[in-house]
């Protein structure tokens, strides 16, 4: 019986469906899914064929580059690279079509099948870096809910809000006029609210019928403010988009019916099924759902922006939208081409600079991909914002020159607020700093400088620049050690907001539990603090809480925040403001002029697959994976995360989990092929240092209370504390 299975997930320069746009890289680099149904599978030898016509694939010849058959003792010697190979052929021609296709060998004389054969056409071939951009895609939608209201008046629900518009197919006996009402509160069962207040949407367009019967797309008129020079603006060959779930319609005639309106939905090219996640808790499942949502329902502009506020690009907001998207989808050209506009077109607050070299990192380790980074190395290295450093290594906004603001691409044009300078934000909007002393040496900014610094060292260790690695490394030790000495209060044990403070405010202490600085004879202090504030920020800054939470192993009280049901809460929003895409605030009460569709507000979809369900890259595209739960009280839950080398499913059952001492523990992984993964289960109490991996008892090593197993191949294991 033949195990091994033809390799597929193919992509051609981190895109899935190349054929749909053009690629301008003389040596695209090629990745695909290396499948076998044996456990601990790993590809040890391919052979890809690039071809101008398919007839030659098909023959098995590649004019343009065929990377050879391995012999038997170059197999042994093993090639396991699936992903980011390089092109090696004959120099591609620009403006051409060209088609490729894999097979992969897993032991001598045992190779695959080829794979499906993939397509991709040519631009203008440049060595200058450009993620191509991928056509948006546009969906059709019927109502969910049509409601004949009284005289000519219709209601129509479509269940969720979307960025798009309508589309009707009116029989009218003369000419009239028709207004289209769109918005995204409700006013009751059957109305919308038309004066909605803050950033909510409600629009009415009129609309201008002909005698016969004719169908009629609704046009979106610009909105001055989202659609300025700063903005990301629709592509030409589609139309203007609006954020709404319900529509009314007056002056509809009598034989309207609910066929005779649809909905287009604009997003990015998007897999439903490409995630799934369920659990013991309803909530819990609501709120997956509802982030996982939000990740496609906000991809209306091929970037990740900030809502239809001002459909800016913000680099917090792409960190969070990017981790998140990760997690439900299998694709990396949004985030990857949302963060090379914010390289050179960034906003105003220190910490945003700073997060581009984090989005950066998180861009290498899902995509495995170093084009990016090399080709933005020295703009990353500015954006540590080293150049603002003292002598003790931590950083402040009082050494800003113009040079570094040059350096950085910081003109004062791209950022709404402050655009005359760079200043630290903390967190945003201002009532939610939980009482921040904001001071010249900031604790969350040189927390996010320290995890910057952490970052480039892994960066430049990917692209090959081994002393800049080492300088990183140095730079990194020296801010940890000033941090401590100078922001860490030995009486509290907290964190201080900044030199000079006597104030700890919940972000100093989360922000620096995330980035690694609090030693760990504070850690328990910091966690019994950050515990007693609850969500006392922004639902921006609620992603760096989740990260702190796991980070310390508090895995208890990080799922108490995920499942509230207070007013700050994910929860809250499903169920009692009734918005379908992630709030921009916790509630209309904390910024009144809020946006019901910002992505930022979504941190649960990042942070159940990364933090509850402990799901993360350990090397550069998956090759090494982390898996560690932290199940608190729920009692089981099953998720499945794309990644570039393929799913990875983990379920877990935590029997007995309301019972304490009497807790059993016991997870399921499926693991893609070409991988090996770390695996740590919580010991709990009273139990040895043993587990049991797929029938077999190993002694684990213990880390903080976690027993890890290292050295898990792909397929299907079962892992079971004793």
């Amino acid at each position: 019986m033949n195990h091994t299975i033809e390799p597929n997930g193919l992509l051609c320069d981190l895109l899935s469906r190349p054929e749909r746009t053009l690629i301008t890289n003389p040596k695209p680099r090629f990745s695909w899914i290396v499948n076998d149904t044996r456990p601990n599978a790993y590809q040890v030898a391919y052979r890809i064929l690039v071809a101008s016509k398919l007839e030659l694939l098909a023959r098995e010849e590649g004019d343009f580059w065929d990377s050879g058959v391995p012999e038997p003792a170059t197999v042994w010697r093993s090639e396991p690279r699936s992903v980011d190979v390089e092109y090696g052929g004959k120099p591609l021609h620009s403006n051409s079509t060209y088609h490729w296709k894999v097979r992969t060998w897993h032991g001598v004389h045992d190779e695959s099948p080829w794979s499906e054969p993939q397509t991709f056409h040519t631009g203008e071939l440049s060595s200058t870096h450009q993620t191509p951009s991928v056509p948006l895609a546009v969906t059709t939608e019927m109502p969910v809910r049509f409601v004949r209201l009284s005289g000519d008046r219709v209601f129509v629900d479509f269940g969720r809000a979307v960025f798009g518009t309508v589309e009707l197919t009116i029989e009218a006996d003369r000419e009239s006029t028709v207004e289209i009402h769109l918005g995204e509160v409700a006013a009751g069962a059957s109305q919308i609210d038309r004066a909605p207040g803050g950033s909510r949407r409600y629009r009415m367009i009129r609309v201008e019928t002909r005698a016969g019967r004719d169908t009629y797309r609704v046009e979106i008129p610009a909105d001055p403010r989202n659609t300025g020079p700063i903005a990301i603006l629709m592509p030409a060959d589609l139309f203007e988009v609006y954020p709404f779930r319900y529509c009314e319609i007056v002056g509809a005639p009598k034989v309207f019916a609910r066929a005779d309106i649809r909905r287009l939905t604009v997003h990015h090219p998007f897999d439903d099924a490409a995630a799934s996640f369920t659990s013991s808790s309803r909530v819990l499942n609501d709120v997956w759902e509802f982030c996982r949502y939000s990740m496609k329902a906000t991809s209306f502009c091929g970037m990740y922006v900030d809502g239809d506020r001002e459909r800016i690009p913000y680099e917090a907001d792409a960190y969070i939208n990017q981790l998140g998207h990760y997690a439900c989808d299998r694709d990396f050209t949004m985030a990857r081409r949302t963060h090379e506009h914010l390289i050179t077109t960034p906003t105003w607050p220190t910490e945003w600079h700073l997060y581009s070299v984090l989005v950066a990192y998180n861009d290498l380790m899902y995509s495995g991909n170093t084009t990016s980074a090399v080709a933005f190395y020295d703009d990353l290295v500015a954006k540590t914002f080293s150049a603002l450093a003292r002598v003790d290594g931590l950083i402040t906004t009082d050494n800003l020159t113009d040079e570094i603001r040059a350096a950085v691409h910081f003109t004062g044009k791209s950022g709404v607020q402050f655009p005359s300078g760079i200043r630290d934000i903390v967190d945003w909007p201002q009532v939610e700093r939980d009482g921040y002393d904001m001071r010249p040496v900031n604790s969350v900014v040189n927390a996010l400088h320290y995890r910057a610094l952490r970052a480039m060292h892994e960066i430049a260790l990917a692209v090959g620049n081994d002393d800049d690695a080492a300088s990183f490394a140095q730079r990194a030790a020296r801010v940890r050690d000033a941090f401590r000495t100078q922001l860490l209060d030995p009486d509290t044990g907290l964190v201080l907001d900044g030199v000079g403070s006597s104030h700890s405010a919940l972000h100093a202490n989360m922000f620096a539990l995330a980035s690694g600085l609090v030693p760990d004879e504070y850690r328990e202090r910091v966690v019994e603090f950050i515990v007693s504030k609850g969500t006392a920020c922004s639902v921006y800054a609620s992603q760096m809480l989740l990260e702190a939470l796991y980070a310390a192993g508090a895995g208890d009280a990080a799922l108490a925040l995920l499942t509230a049901t207070g007013e700050r809460s994910w929860a809250h929003m499903v169920y009692d403001v009734g918005t379908t895409i992630a709030l921009e605030a916790w509630d209309d009460r904390f910024k009144p002029n809020q946006d019901w569709n910002h992505a930022w507000g979504a941190a649960p979809a990042a942070m159940i697959a990364r933090g509850l369900m402990g799901i993360t890259p350990l090397a550069p595209g998956f090759e090494k994976i982390r898996i560690v739960p932290q199940p608190g009280a729920l009692a089981w839950a099953d998720i499945t995360v794309p990644t570039i080398r393929g799913p990875v499913r983990v379920a877990f059952n935590n029997d007995g989990a309301s019972r304490e001492g009497e807790r059993g523990f016991h997870v399921e992984l499926e693991l893609p092929g070409n991988t090996t993964t770390v695996v740590g289960v919580p010991r709990g109490p009273g139990r040895s240092a043993a587990l049991i991996v797929d029938g077999r008892r190993v002694f684990a090593r213990e880390e903080r209370g976690t027993l890890y197993v290292d050295g898990i191949g792909s397929g299907r294991h079962s892992i079971t504390r004793c």
